[in-house]
């Protein structure tokens, strides 16, 4: 029986409200016969039909879609068996570039002028009356801040920080929100608008009113009665607003204060007025995964600390706190939060820096729930104040991050690796807060881009991150300098580095702009992610190129040279104590850089069919790996050894075979060395395990990844870890942070996913999992068996559906089970054994040993 499991408008199953010209269709398959395939699907979408056998990103390409309108899509699959299904989706337009009714309104009265912190939030009110029976009622929103909408005092849809974080001066998504069952006869509508990354304190130097001076609303309210009449209440000057709210302070850094006392319908407003905004940007309904709670986590110990409670969750995480107290009105409780405790037991907030990650929370009488709307921290413990812990009814935490599905999984024999994987996962769901950020305590929380660049693939592994990333990437493309380097962080939103070089192009950071859309493609196969970012890569390796060769002559032009203090380098190897050193290896990062950045969008040109630009950009991935030779001495050795040094020429391919060979050995005596500690920093990190197991050293690369001593992975999972840390050396054997005076401010965040990219070796190699053709439309099963492990399992939820990899060890040999989805093949070997080819199906693979 064939059976259409999945079928998806641009991304998603349902709830998709979109204002693309040309919406994408996916769909995936399930079969209880072996070897099955698409031999026709028909797609309909109002009136226009394709018949293609392709399953991922069906461009719709009938007539004019009209707004605020709901489509329905029809798909009829055959495969190679004769056998049918069908399937039906509906989705919805939005505007559509349609003008707002609306005005832009704010408290006019409010003049925020105070530095380093966020304003005071503003609550809009509106009231009106429902004359007939509604058909529908639609809310369109958006807002310079983050915004929560109340109808009826009851909260309208489920996300967190909307309107997100964009851009701004060049995109703005809007969020729509179904009230129909939400309205009576009369009715209140409060709106409150925080600061947020728009208008509060953001980056660690805390700046504030970045986008706008001060908070605004866009709104429109649209009512279809049943006899077919529609109305619009739109945001004007007849609602009134208020700064005197319930929330009186709301801050991504410092935390929310809360007033019960003060309820939303007795409030004193006054008129609002109208804004006049001095951005324009393209206004969006969202394309990008909203922030939503997730999973819930209860107190695994509870103690009384110096006049605090003190809760241990148990799991670090980015999220809020809940709970229900038996109060009196005006008591105060205060909670605060931290990711790792001091030896005496009391919260350790030192490395939060300026943030202040406090909720206060003002009672009123009797039984009540507090969670907080406009903020969120990184946090494992809080502390409680100002209530005895008998009065606390209730008690939980709860995660939030982006609406991403989870595809990918991966389980072994080995508990410590398993921790490693859930660590990896925890560090990434903590990050994905409507951006990749690179950790979700301190002052920061920002979209550093040399972080999700070297955890991209592992990224795109653990998670569908098709509009999470196309969102972001949208953002970087608009960001992207005259001169093409790529900023640092994204959205850059008041940030600046380097100060005295702003133009200039920076290695690993910005080749987020190839790397990321580069692993999006594997993972998920849409093309289109190619070519839409495809002029901002070439612009980019067009601005290394330049850096490159500044004031050089012959192969030295393609030796990335310009001063360390421009560059990250090795940022945070663990073999040498200082920020400066770790810069100081820019020369070697940043030219493995180039090759590697020109090496891939020379391959992305022939996929796209761009052959002139693919011999360019070959030309100078060529070049550049040939000036790497130039930095070895004349025994083929580094002339200055380090981890990632020689790790990027070999995963690269920068250097001939007989240099290749000097560097491997090379590799392998320093991990021998260091006792297989890790020594690389970000760019060498993802790949040192590949450097060494794909050339012959794979007991080397199980020992390192094994280790548990410091510096390692398992070190940090030894210590108690439940997230991946920023610093190899957080914390000494006595729980202790060593961190001193490196020139980085004492940076340790103990959430922060970079290093996590080790994920990309369990499912590729470890697992054996890994794509010959994007989107795992051809894939290879290759498990790597060794390092004690008996047993692995792994699954990844591919855009034609699930693929599952579980291999054992046992007396008389290696078994496999194997899952292929519908409309794939993969390829398995295991060593010496011949390859063999499967098509859809499950089976059972077994390799026996020899005599």
């Amino acid at each position: 029986m064939l059976q259409i499991t999945k079928f998806t408008c641009e991304n998603l199953e349902k709830n998709c409200v979109t204002d693309k010209k040309h919406p994408a269709f996916s769909y995936q398959l399930a079969s209880d016969l072996e070897g099955t395939f698409v031999e026709q699907a028909k797609l309909t979408v109002n009136g226009w039909t394709l018949e293609t056998r392709d399953q991922i990103a069906l461009e719709y390409q009938g007539s004019s879609l009209q707004p605020f309108t709901e489509y329905e899509a029809e798909l009829m699959v055959v495969d190679n068996h004769g056998q049918t299904a069908t399937a039906r989706m509906t989705f919805e337009t939005g505007r559509l570039a349609r003008p707002w009714q609306a005005d832009w309104i704010t408290d006019g009265s409010y003049r925020f002028v105070e530095k380093r912190i966020s304003p005071k939030p503003m609550t809009f009110h509106k009231a009106f009356s429902i004359k007939k029976p509604v058909r529908s009622a639609k809310i369109y929103a958006t807002a310079l801040g983050i915004y929560t909408i109340f109808v009826n005092e009851q909260r309208a849809g489920q996300d967190y920080f909307a309107p997100g974080f964009t851009s701004y001066k060049t995109n703005l998504q809007y969020q729509v929100y179904d009230v129909t069952h939400q309205l009576s006869d009369e009715n209140h509508i409060h709106v409150t608008v925080a600061g947020g990354w728009a208008v509060g304190s953001f980056i660690y130097t805390r700046k504030n009113r970045i986008t706008a001076d001060r908070q605004a609303l866009l709104m429109e309210l649209h009512v279809t009665y049943e006899d077919g009449e529609q109305e619009v209440i739109v945001s004007d000057e007849s609602w009134s607003v208020t700064t005197e709210g319930p929330w009186e302070m709301a801050d991504f850094y410092d935390g929310e204060s809360y007033n019960a006392t003060k309820e939303l319908h007795s409030l004193s407003f006054h008129a609002a007025s109208k804004e006049t905004v001095s951005i324009h940007p393209c206004i969006s309904s969202t394309y990008g995964s909203l922030v939503k709670a997730h999973e819930v986590f209860y107190p695994q110990t509870i103690r009384q600390e110096a006049g605090e409670i003190i809760y241990d969750f148990g799991q670090n995480f980015a999220g809020l706190v809940q709970l229900t107290v038996r109060g009196k009105k005006g008591q105060q409780i205060t909670i605060r939060h931290a990711e790792i405790l001091h030896p005496d037991g009391r919260l350790n907030t030192t490395f939060l820096r300026t943030a202040k990650a406090t909720l206060t929370y003002t009672c009123r009488e009797g039984l009540q729930t507090y969670r907080p709307e406009f903020t969120y921290m990184g946090f494992r413990y809080i502390s409680v104040s100002g209530i005895e812990v008998e009065d606390i009814e209730t008690i939980s935490a709860i995660a939030l991050y982006s609406d991403i599905e989870e595809t990918g999984s991966f389980e072994s024999s080995n508990s410590q690796l398993n921790q490693l994987q859930s660590n990896i996962v925890w560090s990434s769901k903590s990050n994905f807060v409507d951006i990749p950020t690179d950790c979700p305590q301190r002052d920061e929380r920002m979209g550093w881009t040399g972080d999700i660049a070297v955890f991209a693939p592992t990224a795109t592994y653990l998670f569908d991150m098709s509009r999470f990333l196309d969102k972001w990437l949208t953002d970087v493309k608009n960001e992207q300098l005259p001169t093409g380097g790529i900023p640092n962080t994204v959205p850059v939103q008041g940030f600046g580095f380097p100060v005295t070089m702003p133009t200039m192009a920076i290695d690993f950071w910005g080749d987020a702009c190839i790397l990321v859309p580069w692993a999006q493609y594997q993972a998920r196969g849409d093309k289109r992610i190619l070519a839409r970012y495809y002029p901002m890569m070439k612009k980019y390796v067009d601005a290394c190129k330049f850096w490159a060769g500044l004031g050089s002559f012959g192969l030295h032009r393609y030796i990335w040279h310009t001063h360390h203090s421009l560059h990250f380098g090795d940022w945070v190897a663990p073999d040498v104590p200082q920020m400066s050193q770790w810069q100081k290896r820019s020369k070697y990062t940043a030219t493995a850089s180039l090759k590697n950045t020109s090496q891939l969008v020379a391959e992305i040109a022939r996929l796209l069919g761009f052959e002139k630009d693919a011999k360019y950009y070959q030309q100078i991935s060529q070049k550049t790996a040939q000036a790497y030779e130039e930095l070895l001495t004349t025994n083929g050795r580094l002339k200055e050894e380090f981890q990632t040094g020689y790790v990027l020429p070999i995963y690269y391919d920068l250097l001939s075979e007989s240099a290749k060979k000097i560097a491997v050995e090379r590799l392998v005596s320093m991990v021998k060395e260091n006792g297989y500690k890790i020594g690389t920093g970000f760019p060498g990190t993802p790949y040192i395990l590949f450097a060494l197991a794909d050339n012959g050293y794979e007991e080397i690369a199980y020992k390192m990844l094994l280790n548990d001593t410091c510096p390692s992975w398992l070190y940090e999972v030894k210590m108690g870890a439940t997230t991946i840390w920023e610093r190899w050396d957080g914390l000494d054997e006595n729980g202790q942070c060593p961190i001193g005076d490196d020139g980085t401010d004492q940076m340790i965040s103990y959430n922060h996913y970079a290093s996590g990219a080790v994920g990309d070796f369990l499912y590729r190699r470890i697992a054996g999992l890994e794509p010959l053709e994007a989107g795992y439309r051809r894939f290879k099963v290759a498990p790597l068996i060794g390092g004690g492990l008996t047993e692995v399992k792994a699954r990844y939820a591919s855009a034609y559906g699930e693929i599952a990899v579980h291999w054992m060890v046992e007396d008389n040999g290696i078994r496999l089970l194997l899952q292929v989805p519908v409309g794939t093949q993969a390829e398995v070997s295991l060593n010496s054994y011949e390859r063999q080819v499967y098509g859809s199906g499950k089976y059972e693979i077994r390799w026996e040993k020899s005599v």
